[in-house]
């Protein structure tokens, strides 16, 4: 959101903004900018909901295609009930990993259809929302080996159009850095002490909420007969690339599983299918996610001092003052990970970054209370280079969460940030205007 407020400002990503995403995430927020969708929130939550919409709809094309009606609807009602009672990960705006999904399970039908060419270009448009569509891209190989050439020319040709507007743009080379090089250094530093131990019980507590579609896709693997290019090995490969997905990098967010859900999605449908009577005990199983979250919905509209929403209610106050404060062609800077404000103020960023994980070099996933960097001479010269910049406001939204990170503790910023005065505090975040400015107004 923070990406697409400031490509609305005309600024272009990876080149002026420094976004370690694929550009079809924040291209698709642009979509419902009608005013002020961001701030009034609607329209974005409609596109969020008709994007659902459509994973269900693949969900049933795929399984109706495959099996029957009946699986169709199963595969829907699934995809639908998860999507909806995957908190965390469904709460928060269509990100990468979730964009993924539609196209991931487009890619996979078009290649149970025979139909290699748009099988593989449909897994370049899920490439352009998550690097880790190349697994989505070896299991369409897999499940039709036949059409592996047709498939690697589909693909290369969407990614070549997306590189040639890179190159046209004069992004091609930080969108590498950005997202390639920052990615593999973020995907290589897990940052808990027993990464192992968390996978398995991540996984553990997924399975077990999604138990009703988890026993029913034990059932599929179990009873279903391999027919009409539904090979039971294909299914197990798919699996299996699924849940290496989901470990890459050895964190396990939440997030993460929308790479499994497709294929464990459309085994559950038939299995529910071949369980006759019994699907109705399995499906009763889906009252296990249904009660853990469903009260958390009740929380988040009747609770305003939700703990899980405590940052972004600190950011909307903090953006409510620098508005206060602020001119027309002011310009922002925020220290942290806290985009949103970007969101709240719909102020242009008075530099490249939107947050400080480049700068510090210790990503957002774990700096609110380490700080040892993944990486130290490319931070310090883009630290270097944000010394040139002068943004009217500095938001400072990590020091007071983590002292060790905030921006006056880094000595080759201390003359730049001897510029800035401390103008106002909210809860968890400092604001900083330029002295110059503040001398002018008096």
């Amino acid at each position: 959101m923070a990406a697409a407020e400031q490509m609305l400002h005309g600024k272009t990503i990876y080149r002026d903004i420094w976004y370690d995403k694929p550009p079809l995430v924040a291209a698709f927020h642009l979509i419902p900018d009608a005013g002020a969708p961001f701030t009034d929130g609607w329209p974005l939550r409609m596109l969020d909901a008709l994007y659902a919409l459509l994973a269900c709809s693949i969900a049933y094309g795929f399984a109706r295609a495959m099996w029957s009606v009946r699986e169709g609807v199963w595969a829907a009602g699934l995809m639908g009930f998860f999507l909806i009672f995957d908190l965390p990960a469904s709460v928060i705006p269509v990100g990468s990993d979730l964009l993924m999904l539609a196209p991931h399970l487009a890619a996979v039908w078009l290649a149970w259809k025979r139909r290699p060419f748009w099988c593989g270009a449909m897994a370049g448009v899920a490439f352009w929302a998550s690097p880790k569509a190349l697994l989505v891209l070896a299991v369409c190989a897999l499940w039709d080996i036949g059409g592996v050439l047709s498939i690697a020319a589909g693909f290369a040709a969407v990614c070549a159009a997306g590189v040639v507007w890179l190159a046209a743009v004069g992004a091609l080379g930080p969108y590498w850095d950005e997202v390639w090089r920052w990615g593999r250094l973020y995907a290589g530093s897990p940052f808990v002490a027993d990464p192992v131990r968390n996978g398995i019980a991540r996984t553990a507590n997924w399975a077990g909420f999604h138990a009703a579609a988890v026993v029913a896709a034990g059932v599929f693997l179990w009873q279903s007969p391999g027919y009409r290019g539904n090979a039971r090995w294909k299914w197990l490969a798919w699996l299996a690339i699924s849940l290496a997905g989901v470990a890459a990098g050895m964190r396990f967010f939440p997030r993460y599983y929308f790479l499994l859900l497709p294929v464990v999605v459309m085994m559950a449908s038939r299995g529910l299918t071949l369980m006759g009577k019994w699907s109705v005990p399995a499906a009763l199983l889906l009252l296990i996610p249904l009660a853990r979250f469903a009260p958390a919905y009740w929380t988040a509209l009747t609770d305003p001092a939700w703990r899980d929403t405590a940052m972004d209610r600190d950011s909307r106050s903090a953006a409510a003052l620098t508005l206060q404060l602020a001119r027309p062609g002011d310009t922002l800077f925020v220290w942290g990970y806290r985009p949103e404000i970007f969101v709240y103020t719909r102020m242009p960023a008075g530099t490249i970054y939107l947050d400080s994980q480049p700068l510090t070099g210790v990503p957002a996933d774990r700096h609110l209370t380490q700080s040892e960097p993944v990486e130290r001479v490319e931070a310090a010269q883009r630290r270097a280079a944000l010394v040139g910049t002068r943004p009217s406001f500095v938001l400072d939204g990590l020091g007071l969460y983590n002292p060790r990170l905030a921006i006056g503790q880094f000595a080759d910023l201390r003359e730049w940030f001897a510029r800035y005065q401390e103008v106002a505090r909210s809860g968890q975040t400092v604001i900083y205007e330029l002295r110059s400015r503040i001398a002018a107004s008096r």
